[in-house]
């Protein structure tokens, strides 16, 4: 669950999925960083419900502050704006606007009774473990 910080400290299970926090505590078109198993994201809940998730780290100085980055569209694209040179990428895809050679790390997300999941790692096969 999310701390008075906005963090959270999650595992993740076998398949790559990572229950993070309650949907109830995300704010719409507001950016709240989680810790997963290791990993800093950046959970964002869009006015139409759907939820994105990417890397913390900000891909133009590698600092840790996307969760506090401006929350927007460009067209019908939803976007993050770096807090810090304010660079643009797509959530969805990770895509820079401003600069080809920019991408922000996406993660798959999903709901499931009320808790936010996100896939972190690819699926392991049975036969790999």
């Amino acid at each position: 669950m999310l701390t008075e910080n906005g963090t959270t400290a999650t595992r993740v299970d076998a398949t790559g999925w990572a229950t993070v926090c309650e949907l109830s505590q995300l704010e719409p078109l507001w950016a709240e960083a989680a810790m997963v198993d290791g990993l800093q994201l950046a959970l964002v809940l869009m006015a139409n419900g759907t939820v994105y998730a990417v890397s913390n780290q900000d891909p133009a100085t590698g600092s840790f502050v996307m969760c506090r980055g401006i929350v927007g569209s460009h067209g019908d694209r939803d976007t993050l704006a770096s807090p810090l040179h304010k660079q643009v990428y797509d959530l969805a895809t990770g895509e820079c606007f401003s600069s080809a050679d920019l991408t922000l790390p996406t993660y798959e997300t999903r709901i499931e009774s009320g808790s936010v999941r996100v896939r972190v790692a690819a699926e392991t096969s049975a036969s790999a473990a």
